[in-house]
């Protein structure tokens, strides 16, 4: 028998922190000894191990929420849960993809084209597929900056306006604050090269393929768990 102590030395937590654990349901029925102690097994600490390294690539809530259907032995939901994680990250590359499709396509001197007048708001929010709300609260972030009609005082959105737009959009779509998609796009104004493009995008790639790892690490760990609950 294993006490909460020995299973936090494996991971430097401390021992409320696997007794919190047990309240929350991601450990598996604990026994108590005559006194009222807890008393844990090797089964214990395998499903503490593969929480731990769920948690690296589904978050703590994701991951409470793994183990807890499989400790109720309500395992299909558990396999929903991993795959909704690994569907969402599929999703998210194949719009980096696009990201760097798209933005690699992008010239300073070539941005993208606009036939004839600027756009309106409301014609730029149909070609983008947003609300128009959301181009001026992109204004406001200092990501666009359209020309303003002398003699109507309305927004304009020429070439530059629109390219920068069609960015904010797609890093939008890949998750980025509005505050980091701002810092960009004034990066690729103020530099005129592919600098801050080439570092976004190999950043993107290197948290994707992170939690990639991280989910195998998880999935691993969660199938050992598995087979020593068969053997019970």
């Amino acid at each position: 028998m294993l006490r909460p102590i020995d299973l936090a030395r494996e991971h430097g937590l401390s021992a409320q922190a696997i007794r919190n654990y047990d309240d929350a349901g991601i450990l598996p029925p604990t026994e108590r000894s005559q006194t009222g102690y807890r008393r844990y097994t090797p089964l214990h600490a395998q499903a503490l191990r593969a929480f731990l390294a769920l948690r690296g690539g589904h978050g703590h809530q994701q991951a409470m929420g793994i183990m807890r259907a499989t400790n109720c032995g309500d395992t299909e939901s558990a396999y929903r849960l991993i795959d909704a994680a690994h569907v969402a990250l599929l999703a998210e590359r194949d719009n980096r993809t696009e990201v760097a499709t798209a933005l690699g396509a992008l010239s300073t001197t070539t941005p993208t084209a606009v036939h004839g007048r600027p756009l309106t708001v409301g014609e730029l929010a149909r070609r983008l597929g947003v609300h128009p709300a959301t181009l001026r609260a992109w204004e406001a972030q200092g990501i666009l900056h359209p020309e303003r009609d002398r003699a109507t005082g309305y927004r304009e959105y020429g070439p530059d306006c629109v390219r920068d737009a069609e960015i904010a959009r797609q890093l939008r779509q890949g998750g980025y604050p509005l505050s980091q998609v701002a810092q960009f796009i004034d990066s690729l104004r103020k530099t005129g090269g592919t600098d801050a493009l080439t570092a976004l995008l190999e950043s993107w790639q290197d948290r994707l393929t992170t939690r990639s790892r991280n989910l195998l690490a998880g999935s691993a760990q969660l199938d050992t768990y598995f087979a020593m609950l068969d053997q019970t």
